[in-house]
């Protein structure tokens, strides 16, 4: 019988034997390949009830296309890119196992030039950034760039999120200022952002005014936590501006508008988050899956380049151990990945 890494008891998960997940009309049937480690993936592992599947990010082969699927999806494709892991409306819907099946509106056909394990690093966090960054911050499309360069800064430019929105945050055409720790200022350099600055140095927040002479409007904050609102709001122009975060998070400032997006809402459905019930946003599924269409083509012409890959061994029970190096914050400018077929 196939094998899922499963929440067995509050805090706890296990490689169990799963059967293989009933398939929804609107999604694929998915022979799991590479499986990438996300913040949210611990996160939710530690506070969902038991029998849930865990994981968000896999690349893999369709096995079997939902008879509901209008997207030109073919038994045998290679696809990558989001699946609902820990999700109360079907327990069985997570990345971290040899089946699952993801929304087919949401996925991709992965590009010629990338392997399964670069591929299955992209689809939360493509969703996520044009959630950030085209949603919440209405920057100017990438395929329809500004004729002039405006300041955009991203908190957090060397997370897996970050180094995606740092390249797409260029293709639409903007100035692109950075922080992360100092160990990472060549990896978020090489993506194209044109200014960088350490998070933890006491002149940070003064090194960006100077650069930016009160022009930042901006920002998105990947990390999301207070401490990183209240930084992004000591470098916004004293006119105000626009702050989008990851989480419920808000800048210290009435003259600013502080903008939070949550995932998850881009699979259309109710979903448990933090206890409550956030309902169905119908638009952000609709949104989510034209970006994802739309950024398939700058892969596929590698102008977006996926995160750094550490590839970790024993498949999905090595996951177990990533997901607590993550919780422990192991894990700096590299994206966790494990081929399912290494595990034991």
């Amino acid at each position: 019988m196939p094998k899922a890494l499963v929440i067995t008891a509050p805090g706890s998960r296990d490689v169990v034997e799963r059967p293989i997940p009933t398939l929804p009309d609107d999604c694929l049937l998915v022979k799991t390949v590479s499986v990438a480690l996300n913040p949210t993936d611990w996160k939710s592992a530690d506070r969902k009830p038991p029998g849930q599947v865990i994981g968000n990010d896999y690349s893999g082969v369709v096995e079997e296309v939902g008879k509901g699927v209008k997207k030109a999806f073919r038994k045998g494709d290679r696809v990558c890119g989001w699946v609902q892991g820990c999700n109360s409306n079907n327990p069985e819907s997570g990345a971290f196992a040899e089946y699952c099946i993801p929304k087919a509106d949401l996925q991709i056909a992965i590009p010629d030039r990338l392997s399964f394990e670069e591929a299955s690093t992209l689809g939360l966090g493509t969703i996520t950034v044009g959630q950030g960054l085209y949603q919440s911050l209405k920057l100017a499309p990438p395929d329809a760039p500004l004729a002039q360069p405006e300041l955009v800064l991203i908190y957090g430019g060397s997370t897996a999120t970050g180094t995606l929105a740092i390249q797409f945050a260029k293709l639409s055409g903007y100035t692109v200022l950075t922080t992360c720790s100092a160990q990472n200022f060549d990896l978020v350099k090489s993506l194209g952002a044109d200014a960088v600055f350490d998070y933890k140095d006491a002149n940070a927040v003064q090194a960006i005014k100077d650069y930016a002479q009160d022009k930042l409007s901006l920002v998105f904050d990947t990390v999301a936590v207070e401490s990183s609102a209240k930084f992004c709001g000591e470098v916004i122009s004293s006119k105000g501006g626009d702050y989008s975060a990851l989480l419920k998070v808000a800048v210290p400032r009435d003259d600013v508008r502080s903008l939070f997006t949550i995932g998850y809402t881009a699979f259309g459905e109710d979903f448990d988050f933090g206890g409550g019930i956030i309902p169905a946003k119908p638009e952000d599924r609709e949104f989510a899956g034209q970006f994802m269409s739309k950024a398939a083509t700058f892969l596929a012409e590698g102008k977006v380049k996926p995160h750094p890959v550490k590839l970790g061994p024993r498949g999905l029970q090595g996951v177990v151990e990533g997901l607590q190096d993550m919780k422990d914050g192991k894990v700096s400018g590299q994206k966790l990945v494990y081929n399912v077929a290494d595990t034991p």
